[in-house]
């Protein structure tokens, strides 16, 4: 009998390339994740694994077993859930992965909804960067998480995890105001016109700030200003969109911000709607979008999304 545990190891290995980094994501000792896998192959009586210099790779079994893994373990996920509706009411630990743009302006709504329904039930939100959220749904590290892509970086398929859309956000660049422009609302955007790339251009000499290198956010950047044909010259690197603005304010640079990270910024920015979007779904391991407190918190997450976000489109 194949043990689901050690399935699960062998499904991470086929993710992560390598048994160090099974083993550092999922708190193992490399020669535990050796180990398991070795009890594995003689489970299953054929070789799965073939060493390649310092990585190892699948054999045409293992990668027929991994597909079965990922069948195996939605299945359990779907039991879980069975057996949490059965179950009289919600109530433990949900783990949640956000990003601070959304923990700040949507997750605090959804969380008093969930308290007032669910009251019993325990949400504990983690700060999550969405590049590295497939890997701690997997690893169990996340029961649900909020997750964003942009036009210029889409999400890739996540083996072993299922995503709903949440709703959509307008792109603005924002720039140091003119001093000769007429005085408007404090963070009042202007329409963009048609040509994107042109508003980008005009500022391809300007210092950029930008999100730290690795995140979707500094891959947006840097792809929207290639595809308007130059390379941001980057001065700044923030996560922080309130920093970036006040470094926008200071005349520091220029950066494109998502219109939840717009939200209070200085009479000295001035703010131009692009024509692109940022998109923000719910991520939680196949098979369980029907556990009670998964549905539960996407529900109060829904009601909780501010009337002028758009509905995100189906397409990047």
């Amino acid at each position: 009998m194949l043990d689901v545990r050690r399935l699960r190891l062998l499904r991470e290995l086929a993710r992560r390339g390598t048994i160090a980094a099974v083993a550092e994501a999922l708190a193992f000792s490399p020669s535990a994740v050796s180990q398991q896998l070795g009890v594995l192959e003689k489970e299953a009586g054929l070789p799965l694994l073939e060493r390649t210099g310092r990585r190892v790779r699948l054999t045409p079994a293992g990668e027929d077993l991994v597909r079965h893994a990922e069948a195996v373990l939605e299945r359990l996920e779907r039991a879980e859930a069975d057996l949490a509706e059965a179950r009289t009411g919600l109530a433990g630990a949900l783990r949640v992965g956000s990003f601070p743009t959304a923990t700040r302006a949507i997750v605090p709504a959804a969380l008093i909804t969930l308290a007032r329904r669910h009251p019993r039930l325990e949400p504990m939100v983690c700060e999550t960067d969405p590049a590295a959220v497939a890997h701690a749904l997997r690893a169990g590290d996340l029961d649900v998480a909020l997750v964003h892509e942009y036009d210029f970086v889409p999400a890739p398929r996540e083996p072993g995890l299922t995503t709903e859309p949440l709703y959509g956000e307008a792109m603005y660049l924002a720039a140091p105001a003119a001093p000769a422009a007429p005085a408007a609302p404090a963070g009042t955007p202007e329409e963009a016109g048609r040509d994107q790339g042109a508003v980008l251009r005009t500022h391809a000499e300007a210092p950029w700030i930008t999100a730290t290198p690795g995140t979707l956010c500094h891959a947006m950047t840097v792809r929207a200003c290639q595809a308007a044909g130059f390379t941001p010259r980057v001065r700044h690197q923030v996560d922080e969109f309130a920093t970036v603005l006040a470094l926008v304010a200071a005349g520091q640079g220029v950066a494109v911000v998502p219109q939840l990270g717009i939200t209070g910024a200085d009479r000295a920015v001035g703010l131009t709607r692009l024509l692109m979007e940022r998109r923000t779904q719910l991520a939680f391991r196949s098979g369980a979008g029907a556990h009670p407190a998964v549905a539960a918190f996407g529900a109060a997450l829904r009601a909780a999304v501010p009337a002028e976000l758009a509905s995100p489109r189906a397409e990047a």
